[in-house]
């Protein structure tokens, strides 16, 4: 369903978010990600003039990460910032995310090492998404989903993506179509998706086993 007809209006500021993820020859995965921003207006900063349709931020930051979503590598650069020379110093900083898994306390644990006068507020801020963009990445490649797998029917255990979201929670009409095998019946008196207990991401292997 797109969105409602907007009233008359004119573009002013476009930022933009891409994250791309590659299986590396060594096993290991990168994901690539950038920020831009760009103003339709010129517009004047302490350090200068950026005319309208230039970058004031263009920030990449890529993580290397392994098949169970742990950081092993981490780079970030600055082509384009308001503050040259100050704003574009802090990439090395990013290497303090080596170490951590994506799918567990990653957004905290990025809190504590980057956020504020600790990092860059704009490559922190694209950070946080790079766990939800690693799942998706994985999901029907390292991590199978099972979507029509018939070996469903077998395994003891229900797939990783059930009851991540309001839409595949274990009682929706949804897992009720396509996963009736694990369509839960709540419990009268029982909070809806009170009974969602599941083992965390990071206890399922590659194959969406629980490890």
């Amino acid at each position: 369903m797109p969105l409602p007809p907007p009233v008359s209006r004119s573009l002013r500021h476009t930022r933009a978010i891409e994250v791309q993820a590659f299986a590396r020859d060594d096993g290991l995965w990168d994901l690539d990600a950038r920020i831009t921003d760009v103003k339709q207006l010129d517009v004047t900063l302490a350090s200068g003039l950026r005319p309208a349709g230039t970058y004031l931020h263009d920030l990449s930051l890529r993580l290397t990460i392994d098949r169970e979503l742990t950081v092993v590598d981490a780079h970030a650069a600055s082509d384009a910032v308001p503050y040259p020379g100050h704003c574009d110093t802090i990439g090395p900083a990013y290497k303090s995310l080596v170490g951590l898994s994506l799918v567990k306390g990653f957004r905290l644990a990025l809190k504590e090492r980057l956020a504020g006068v600790l990092g860059c507020t704009h490559l922190t801020e694209l950070a946080q998404v790079l766990p939800t963009a690693a799942v998706q990445a994985y999901a029907n490649d390292v991590i199978k989903t099972r979507d029509g797998d018939t070996d469903d029917e077998r395994l003891p255990h229900k797939p990783f993506q059930l009851d991540r979201c309001h839409a595949l929670r274990s009682d929706s009409a949804a897992v009720a179509q396509y996963y009736p095998r694990w369509v839960a019946k709540a419990v009268p008196g029982q909070r809806p998706g009170e009974f969602l207990t599941q083992p965390h991401f990071n206890s399922y292997t590659s194959e969406g086993k629980p490890a």
